[in-house]
Protein backbone atom coordinates (compact mmCIF):
# COMPACT_ATOMS: atom_id res chain seq x y z
CA UNK A 1 0.00 0.00 0.00
CA UNK A 2 1.70 3.30 -0.90
CA UNK A 3 3.35 5.27 2.15
CA UNK A 4 1.77 3.03 4.55
CA UNK A 5 -1.89 4.84 3.57
CA UNK A 6 -4.67 3.93 6.24
CA UNK A 7 -7.25 4.67 3.67
CA UNK A 8 -5.69 2.76 0.85
CA UNK A 9 -5.67 -0.25 3.56
CA UNK A 10 -9.04 0.42 4.21
CA UNK A 11 -9.77 0.50 0.67
CA UNK A 12 -8.19 -3.10 0.06
CA UNK A 13 -9.70 -4.70 2.67
CA UNK A 14 -12.93 -3.42 1.73
CA UNK A 15 -12.79 -4.37 -2.07
CA UNK A 16 -11.19 -7.95 -0.83
CA UNK A 17 -14.30 -8.69 1.90
CA UNK A 18 -16.50 -8.08 -1.17
CA UNK A 19 -14.46 -10.40 -3.04
CA UNK A 20 -14.92 -12.93 0.15
CA UNK A 21 -18.49 -12.71 0.12
CA UNK A 22 -19.13 -13.00 -3.95
CA UNK A 23 -16.87 -16.07 -3.79
CA UNK A 24 -18.53 -17.88 -0.67
CA UNK A 25 -22.16 -17.56 -2.67
CA UNK A 26 -20.28 -18.98 -5.84
CA UNK A 27 -19.08 -21.78 -3.81
CA UNK A 28 -23.15 -22.88 -2.92
CA UNK A 29 -24.13 -22.07 -6.26
CA UNK A 30 -21.92 -24.01 -7.98
CA UNK A 31 -21.84 -26.64 -5.91
CA UNK A 32 -25.49 -27.22 -6.07
CA UNK A 33 -26.15 -26.59 -9.65
CA UNK A 34 -23.16 -29.19 -10.43
CA UNK A 35 -24.58 -32.10 -8.32
CA UNK A 36 -28.21 -31.72 -9.33
CA UNK A 37 -27.56 -30.46 -12.61
CA UNK A 38 -25.06 -33.30 -13.36
CA UNK A 39 -21.81 -31.61 -13.97
CA UNK A 40 -18.45 -32.42 -13.10
CA UNK A 41 -16.88 -29.51 -14.56
CA UNK A 42 -19.13 -26.66 -12.87
CA UNK A 43 -18.17 -29.41 -9.19
CA UNK A 44 -14.74 -29.04 -10.19
CA UNK A 45 -14.94 -25.05 -10.91
CA UNK A 46 -16.54 -25.26 -7.42
CA UNK A 47 -12.90 -25.80 -6.19
CA UNK A 48 -11.36 -23.33 -7.87
CA UNK A 49 -13.51 -20.96 -6.02
CA UNK A 50 -12.65 -22.60 -2.57
CA UNK A 51 -8.83 -21.38 -3.86
CA UNK A 52 -10.20 -18.13 -4.31
CA UNK A 53 -11.05 -17.75 -0.06
CA UNK A 54 -7.63 -18.97 0.11
CA UNK A 55 -6.08 -16.49 -1.25
CA UNK A 56 -8.52 -13.61 -0.34
CA UNK A 57 -7.18 -14.45 3.44
CA UNK A 58 -3.69 -14.40 2.20
CA UNK A 59 -4.31 -10.93 0.69
CA UNK A 60 -6.46 -9.45 3.77
CA UNK A 61 -3.49 -10.63 6.10
CA UNK A 62 -0.88 -9.05 3.67
CA UNK A 63 -2.82 -6.10 3.12
CA UNK A 64 -2.90 -5.84 7.14
CA UNK A 65 1.04 -6.48 7.58
CA UNK A 66 2.35 -4.91 4.30
CA UNK A 67 0.84 -1.25 5.96
CA UNK A 68 2.86 -0.82 9.20
CA UNK A 69 4.65 1.91 9.39
CA UNK A 70 8.51 1.27 9.59
CA UNK A 71 9.53 -0.07 13.45
CA UNK A 72 12.99 -1.15 15.17
CA UNK A 73 13.37 -4.44 13.09
CA UNK A 74 11.81 -3.52 9.79
CA UNK A 75 13.75 0.15 8.75
CA UNK A 76 11.90 0.18 5.08
CA UNK A 77 8.80 -0.74 6.52
CA UNK A 78 6.69 -4.32 5.47
CA UNK A 79 6.04 -3.68 1.86
CA UNK A 80 7.79 -6.74 1.11
CA UNK A 81 5.09 -8.48 2.92
CA UNK A 82 2.85 -7.34 -0.21
CA UNK A 83 5.19 -8.58 -2.54
CA UNK A 84 5.47 -12.04 -0.42
CA UNK A 85 1.57 -12.61 -0.49
CA UNK A 86 1.53 -11.67 -4.22
CA UNK A 87 4.05 -14.64 -4.84
CA UNK A 88 1.77 -17.00 -2.36
CA UNK A 89 -1.59 -15.66 -4.99
CA UNK A 90 0.93 -15.84 -8.28
CA UNK A 91 1.57 -19.72 -6.80
CA UNK A 92 -1.99 -20.39 -6.06
CA UNK A 93 -2.86 -19.59 -9.77
CA UNK A 94 -0.04 -22.02 -11.31
CA UNK A 95 -1.53 -24.49 -8.56
CA UNK A 96 -5.34 -23.99 -9.80
CA UNK A 97 -4.71 -24.03 -13.32
CA UNK A 98 -2.43 -27.43 -13.08
CA UNK A 99 -5.39 -28.91 -11.02
CA UNK A 100 -7.92 -27.70 -13.75
CA UNK A 101 -5.46 -28.91 -16.67
CA UNK A 102 -4.63 -32.33 -15.16
CA UNK A 103 -8.53 -33.42 -14.34
CA UNK A 104 -9.14 -31.69 -18.30
CA UNK A 105 -6.75 -33.92 -19.60
CA UNK A 106 -8.04 -36.79 -17.71
CA UNK A 107 -11.21 -36.82 -19.03
CA UNK A 108 -9.92 -36.18 -22.71
CA UNK A 109 -8.02 -39.64 -22.24
CA UNK A 110 -10.25 -41.85 -20.75
CA UNK A 111 -13.35 -40.24 -22.98
CA UNK A 112 -15.49 -39.69 -19.94
CA UNK A 113 -18.82 -38.97 -20.87
CA UNK A 114 -21.21 -36.06 -18.90
CA UNK A 115 -24.35 -34.86 -19.84
CA UNK A 116 -25.21 -31.65 -17.34
CA UNK A 117 -28.78 -30.29 -17.33
CA UNK A 118 -29.48 -26.39 -18.30
CA UNK A 119 -29.48 -26.51 -13.80
CA UNK A 120 -25.75 -26.34 -14.79
CA UNK A 121 -25.63 -23.97 -17.47
CA UNK A 122 -27.53 -21.45 -15.52
CA UNK A 123 -24.44 -22.14 -12.33
CA UNK A 124 -21.86 -21.23 -14.69
CA UNK A 125 -23.47 -18.47 -16.46
CA UNK A 126 -24.13 -16.66 -13.23
CA UNK A 127 -20.39 -17.42 -12.39
CA UNK A 128 -19.32 -15.98 -14.87
CA UNK A 129 -20.84 -12.88 -14.92
CA UNK A 130 -20.61 -12.28 -10.62
CA UNK A 131 -16.63 -13.27 -11.54
CA UNK A 132 -16.37 -10.80 -14.12
CA UNK A 133 -17.78 -8.08 -12.44
CA UNK A 134 -15.41 -8.39 -9.35
CA UNK A 135 -12.67 -9.09 -11.33
CA UNK A 136 -13.29 -5.12 -12.83
CA UNK A 137 -13.99 -3.73 -9.68
CA UNK A 138 -10.77 -5.57 -7.76
CA UNK A 139 -8.43 -4.80 -10.61
CA UNK A 140 -9.91 -1.13 -11.12
CA UNK A 141 -9.53 -0.49 -6.98
CA UNK A 142 -5.88 -2.32 -7.11
CA UNK A 143 -4.75 0.02 -9.82
CA UNK A 144 -6.24 3.14 -8.26
CA UNK A 145 -4.71 2.88 -4.95
CA UNK A 146 -1.13 1.02 -6.52
CA UNK A 147 -1.21 -2.21 -5.01
CA UNK A 148 0.25 -5.27 -7.26
CA UNK A 149 -1.17 -8.00 -4.29
CA UNK A 150 -5.04 -6.45 -5.01
CA UNK A 151 -4.53 -6.27 -8.96
CA UNK A 152 -2.95 -10.18 -8.55
CA UNK A 153 -5.76 -10.88 -6.30
CA UNK A 154 -8.18 -9.71 -9.67
CA UNK A 155 -6.42 -12.11 -12.21
CA UNK A 156 -7.77 -14.93 -9.14
CA UNK A 157 -11.04 -13.56 -9.94
CA UNK A 158 -10.56 -13.78 -13.75
CA UNK A 159 -9.24 -17.11 -13.81
CA UNK A 160 -12.42 -17.95 -12.02
CA UNK A 161 -14.30 -16.72 -14.90
CA UNK A 162 -12.37 -18.12 -17.63
CA UNK A 163 -12.91 -21.67 -15.70
CA UNK A 164 -17.00 -21.11 -15.68
CA UNK A 165 -16.76 -19.66 -19.42
CA UNK A 166 -15.09 -23.23 -20.32
CA UNK A 167 -17.96 -24.96 -18.27
CA UNK A 168 -20.64 -22.94 -20.11
CA UNK A 169 -19.06 -23.70 -23.51
CA UNK A 170 -19.12 -27.30 -22.36
CA UNK A 171 -22.60 -27.57 -21.06
CA UNK A 172 -23.75 -25.61 -23.72
CA UNK A 173 -22.35 -27.79 -25.84
CA UNK A 174 -23.77 -31.16 -24.72
CA UNK A 175 -26.96 -29.27 -24.91
CA UNK A 176 -26.91 -28.82 -28.29
CA UNK A 177 -25.37 -32.48 -29.13
CA UNK A 178 -24.97 -35.17 -26.57
CA UNK A 179 -21.54 -36.22 -29.11
CA UNK A 180 -19.82 -32.90 -28.00
CA UNK A 181 -19.48 -34.11 -24.52
CA UNK A 182 -15.37 -33.69 -24.52
CA UNK A 183 -15.58 -29.69 -25.81
CA UNK A 184 -16.10 -29.04 -22.28
CA UNK A 185 -12.65 -30.53 -20.99
CA UNK A 186 -10.78 -29.09 -24.16
CA UNK A 187 -11.88 -25.29 -23.15
CA UNK A 188 -11.13 -25.83 -19.81
CA UNK A 189 -7.38 -27.03 -21.00
CA UNK A 190 -6.98 -23.91 -22.30
CA UNK A 191 -8.32 -22.09 -19.78
CA UNK A 192 -5.13 -23.98 -17.75
CA UNK A 193 -2.36 -22.53 -19.82
CA UNK A 194 -4.06 -19.03 -19.94
CA UNK A 195 -4.26 -18.84 -16.24
CA UNK A 196 -0.66 -20.39 -15.70
CA UNK A 197 0.80 -16.85 -17.71
CA UNK A 198 -0.90 -15.32 -15.77
CA UNK A 199 0.75 -16.61 -12.70
CA UNK A 200 4.15 -16.85 -13.62
CA UNK A 201 3.87 -13.32 -15.02
CA UNK A 202 2.84 -12.44 -10.87
CA UNK A 203 6.05 -14.67 -9.99
CA UNK A 204 8.18 -12.77 -12.04
CA UNK A 205 7.09 -9.22 -10.90
CA UNK A 206 7.25 -10.35 -7.19
CA UNK A 207 11.04 -11.79 -8.04
CA UNK A 208 12.25 -8.60 -9.75
CA UNK A 209 11.28 -7.12 -6.34
CA UNK A 210 13.00 -9.61 -4.09
CA UNK A 211 15.95 -9.40 -5.73
CA UNK A 212 15.90 -5.29 -6.13
CA UNK A 213 15.47 -4.96 -9.99
CA UNK A 214 16.15 -1.61 -10.88
CA UNK A 215 12.96 -0.36 -12.80
CA UNK A 216 13.31 0.50 -16.90
CA UNK A 217 15.93 2.60 -18.11
CA UNK A 218 13.56 5.39 -18.74
CA UNK A 219 12.11 5.49 -15.55
CA UNK A 220 15.85 6.54 -14.20
CA UNK A 221 16.25 8.66 -17.05
CA UNK A 222 12.71 10.80 -16.04
CA UNK A 223 14.00 10.98 -12.82
CA UNK A 224 17.31 11.85 -12.88
CA UNK A 225 16.47 14.78 -15.71
CA UNK A 226 13.32 15.98 -14.26
CA UNK A 227 16.22 16.82 -10.79
CA UNK A 228 18.51 18.61 -13.37
CA UNK A 229 15.70 20.76 -14.48
CA UNK A 230 15.19 22.07 -11.35
CA UNK A 231 16.94 25.66 -10.74
CA UNK A 232 20.16 25.34 -8.44
CA UNK A 233 20.76 21.68 -9.13
CA UNK A 234 24.33 21.58 -10.81
CA UNK A 235 24.25 17.61 -11.04
CA UNK A 236 22.72 14.52 -9.43
CA UNK A 237 24.66 10.89 -9.72
CA UNK A 238 24.15 7.72 -7.40
CA UNK A 239 20.64 7.49 -8.63
CA UNK A 240 19.12 4.47 -6.58
CA UNK A 241 15.85 3.10 -7.38
CA UNK A 242 14.15 -0.41 -6.73
CA UNK A 243 10.71 -1.37 -6.27
CA UNK A 244 8.93 -2.70 -2.69
CA UNK A 245 5.28 -3.55 -2.50
CA UNK A 246 4.62 -2.05 -6.06
CA UNK A 247 6.23 1.26 -4.80
CA UNK A 248 9.28 2.87 -6.25
CA UNK A 249 12.10 3.10 -3.41
CA UNK A 250 14.61 6.18 -4.68
CA UNK A 251 18.01 7.54 -3.04
CA UNK A 252 19.75 10.05 -4.98
CA UNK A 253 22.53 12.98 -4.22
CA UNK A 254 21.98 16.14 -5.67
CA UNK A 255 25.11 18.90 -6.21
CA UNK A 256 24.45 22.45 -5.50
CA UNK A 257 26.57 25.10 -5.61
CA UNK A 258 29.11 24.55 -2.56
CA UNK A 259 28.60 28.90 -1.73
CA UNK A 260 24.40 28.09 -0.77
CA UNK A 261 23.89 28.17 2.98
CA UNK A 262 22.87 24.34 4.32
CA UNK A 263 19.27 25.54 4.56
CA UNK A 264 19.05 26.90 0.40
CA UNK A 265 21.14 23.79 -0.70
CA UNK A 266 18.45 21.52 1.29
CA UNK A 267 15.56 23.17 0.22
CA UNK A 268 16.86 22.90 -3.80
CA UNK A 269 17.92 18.97 -3.25
CA UNK A 270 14.60 18.54 -1.92
CA UNK A 271 12.88 20.01 -4.64
CA UNK A 272 14.90 17.74 -6.99
CA UNK A 273 13.51 14.77 -4.76
CA UNK A 274 10.00 16.01 -5.01
CA UNK A 275 10.14 16.84 -8.86
CA UNK A 276 11.02 13.01 -9.61
CA UNK A 277 8.45 11.94 -7.60
CA UNK A 278 5.86 13.89 -9.40
CA UNK A 279 7.27 12.83 -12.54
CA UNK A 280 7.14 9.04 -12.07
CA UNK A 281 4.81 9.07 -9.24
CA UNK A 282 3.75 5.63 -7.12
CA UNK A 283 7.06 6.42 -4.77
CA UNK A 284 6.88 4.72 -1.19
CA UNK A 285 9.99 6.82 0.21
CA UNK A 286 12.38 8.70 -0.78
CA UNK A 287 15.75 9.45 0.53
CA UNK A 288 18.54 12.42 -0.77
CA UNK A 289 21.28 13.48 0.21
CA UNK A 290 22.96 17.07 -0.68
CA UNK A 291 26.63 17.70 -1.67
CA UNK A 292 28.50 21.04 -2.82
CA UNK A 293 29.50 21.76 -6.67
CA UNK A 294 32.47 20.45 -6.55
CA UNK A 295 32.69 17.38 -4.26
CA UNK A 296 31.60 13.84 -5.77
CA UNK A 297 31.78 10.92 -3.29
CA UNK A 298 30.42 8.19 -4.77
CA UNK A 299 31.19 4.96 -7.13
CA UNK A 300 29.66 6.88 -9.48
CA UNK A 301 27.25 5.71 -12.12
CA UNK A 302 23.95 5.29 -10.69
CA UNK A 303 22.11 7.58 -12.23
Amino acid sequence: MPESNPTSARTGSKVTLVGVLVNALLILLKFVTGIFGSSQALIADAVHSISDLFTDAVVLIGIKISNKPPDKTHHFGHARIETLASTIVGMALIGTALYIGIEASLTIYRHTEYHPTTLALFGAAVSIVLKEVLYHYTIRTGRRIKSQLIVANAWHHRSDALSSVAVFIGVAGTQINPSWHILDSFAALLVSFFIVKVGLEILRDALREFTDTAPKPEIIGKIRQCALSVNGVIDTHDLRVRTSGGLYQMEIHIVVDGQLTVLEGHKIAKAGEGCGVEEVGTFGSVGGEVEPGGVVRGEGGGG
